[in-house]
């Protein structure tokens, strides 16, 4: 699969390039700490900003006083709602309650695989152009910052490492990616790396736990 982007800036040409690359991948699925189990279902927005000065992924900061990944960085989504038609609905909704994103301002340009969180969610990623310069506002209920971080960071393997964590007295290996100051890692890296491998984008995570 060719992994060669279109022109920085290029809003018409990303949207193509981007449905046409997920259209043709395989979708994977992948989980915390190794674990595979079904659980309830979820979905997280992707929001791809493809800027003049280089294309960028919009990223939350989780609130601290939330019960489940508090201060985390994290895609906006969350769990899927009995009138939400499919995945990019529940995405789409979500991504307005949390950063004032508007529906009419993201183009969806398609789904990974699924991602079984430890916290007992099916998450499906849903991949949306955004148009630059959208206003966005965060829900401090909910977020505490909202970030835009360098999609040539996020979406090269090689920048990956695997390590050691241990959450619910579970002990695991996990994804981390540093970008500048902020690290991402669990679900966000795992679900980033998968969009990575879906675009064909070279190279491999490390694995710091051996050795």
């Amino acid at each position: 699969m060719n992994a060669q982007t279109p022109a920085a800036g290029d809003f018409s040409g990303w949207g193509d390039w981007l449905q046409q690359q997920l259209a043709g991948a395989e979708r994977q699925t992948l989980g915390d700490l190794s674990r595979q189990n079904a659980g309830r279902a979820a979905a997280v927005l992707v929001p791809v900003v493809p800027y003049p000065q280089g294309t960028r992924i919009i990223l939350t900061e989780r609130a601290a006083h939330l019960r489940h990944h508090a201060g985390q960085i994290s895609f906006p989504g969350g769990r899927t709602d009995p009138h939400d038609l499919n995945p990019a609905a529940t995405a789409l909704r979500e991504a307005r309650e949390e950063i004032g994103l508007s529906p009419e301002n993201v183009t969806v340009v398609g789904e990974l695989g699924h991602y079984h969180t430890i916290t007992g969610f099916t998450v499906t990623p849903v991949v949306g152009l955004v148009q630059p310069g959208m206003t966005l506002k965060p829900e401090p209920g909910e977020v505490a910052t909202i970030l835009e971080l360098p999609w040539s960071t996020l979406l090269d393997p090689a920048r990956y490492e695997l390590r050691w964590v241990e959450r619910r007295g579970l002990r695991g290996k996990s994804l981390f990616v540093e970008c500048g100051e902020i690290t991402v890692w669990g679900a966000t890296a795992g679900m980033l790396l998968m969009l990575a491998r879906a675009l064909g984008m070279p190279g491999q995570p490390r694995d710091v736990t051996t050795g």
